[in-house]
């Protein structure tokens, strides 16, 4: 219901669309008959009054000739050699005396819809739109409008349906690969068997804890590409226990000689279990620091992690480095998949964090304004 919610409210518009367009169509050509219908009796009265040579034929018609006029609904104001309105006037939109400054006030309007027609003795003949003529020339601006607002939602729908298709493939494809780890990561499991089997080699031994770490994270990632595409877990989840073993697991792993990057985590007061996929906020988590370490490669630096609770009921868990930043111009791209400055990047992981936050779990992840180097929150509620 919720894909194919947008073509129904496309197709409904553009029925709406054709519906007005029926409508005003059907409008005007009854009014536009109506009018050449009183405008023919008009002309076969004025020539029948012109033609009549008995006395006063000819004021009668001119009398015939307002009284059409007003039928037609034209709204009509004569003024005379001072510019002051006379009795004759007709269908105005107000009640109003002659002496009423509205009427010389709509006398202007009149003028700025039709130029004023001048008679003999210095009489001027006011006249504007009928209603029906104002209300209808309304409807192809809101007809244009609805036509902008419908090629904008079959664009977003378009490339809405494109976007969906192209993360169906990238999930199919991420348990693709998941399945496909698992053959090799059994193999892997059993070498470290054997390995086991010789630790009294110091080198071997040495080895063998951080052989078994890496393996274990190959089965997390594998794990986390499982999870691609499927309904987020609701599990309660300790924050601080996710951030604090994404920060071992890389403490082992950055330069510690040349270039040394220091990593640090810490905890706030308060509570910071919320109800999420741990699997999915550790690879958030660990997809900061990841990006904080490459911002560091070179010249090194300190990552430091903190968990704080915040008010109502949530958990913010900032990753700060003191590395170069991000420049301003690009902090609106960041976040775009496809879109990254490492010669050999994706460009998905900010992508795919602020995925796992914001859609899975309702959260927010933000580039937090700092004097120096580049800070992330993502703040998870409760």
């Amino acid at each position: 219901m919720k894909r194919s919610a947008p073509i129904v409210l496309v197709a409904v518009g553009l029925l709406t669309l054709l519906g007005s367009y029926v409508w005003y169509t059907v409008r005007m050509y009854t009014e536009l008959r109506r009018d050449s219908a009183a405008t023919s009796q008009m002309y076969a009265r004025i020539y029948q009054a012109q033609s009549d040579t008995a006395a006063g034929a000819q004021a009668l018609g001119i009398l015939d000739l307002a009284t059409s006029i007003r039928e037609l609904g034209v709204p009509v104001v004569v003024t005379d050699r001072h510019g002051n309105p006379t009795n004759d006037v007709a269908n105005l939109p107000f009640e109003a005396t002659l002496g009423d400054p509205r009427l010389l006030a709509y006398v202007r309007e009149l003028d700025s819809q039709n130029a004023p027609i001048a008679l003999p003795d210095s009489i001027t003949v006011h006249f504007g739109n009928t209603a029906f003529f104002n209300r209808m020339r309304v409807v192809p601006l809101v007809q244009a409008a609805l036509l902008a607002v419908l090629l904008l939602a079959a664009v977003t729908v378009v490339r809405s349906r494109n976007r969906a298709e192209r993360e169906r493939v990238w999930a199919g494809m991420a348990r693709e690969s998941a399945h496909q780890l698992g053959t090799p990561l059994s193999s892997l499991h059993g070498w470290l068997e054997l390995l086991g089997e010789r630790d009294a080699d110091p080198l071997v031994a040495q080895a063998l804890p951080h052989m078994r770490g890496d393996i274990e994270r190959l089965e997390r990632v594998s794990h986390r590409f499982e999870r691609i595409g499927r309904p987020p877990k609701r599990d309660r989840v300790d924050v601080m226990e996710v951030a604090a073993n994404v920060v071992e697991y890389f403490q082992a792993r950055v330069p510690t000689l040349a270039f040394p990057v220091v990593l640090t985590v810490e905890r706030g007061e308060g509570s910071v279990s919320v109800a999420g996929d741990q699997v999915l906020l550790e690879w958030a988590v660990e997809s900061l620091v990841k990006n904080a370490i490459d911002a560091l490669a070179g010249r090194g630096g300190t990552i430091a992690v903190r968990v704080d609770a915040v008010a109502g009921s949530g958990v913010r868990v900032r990753v700060a480095d003191d590395g170069p930043g991000i420049p301003r111009d690009l902090r609106r791209k960041i976040f775009s998949a496809g879109f990254t400055t490492k010669e050999r990047g994706w460009g998905i992981g900010l992508a795919l964090t602020r995925r796992i936050v914001e859609e899975n779990h309702s959260g927010r992840l933000a580039l937090t304004p700092s004097d120096r180097g580049a800070v992330f929150d993502i703040v998870i509620p409760g």
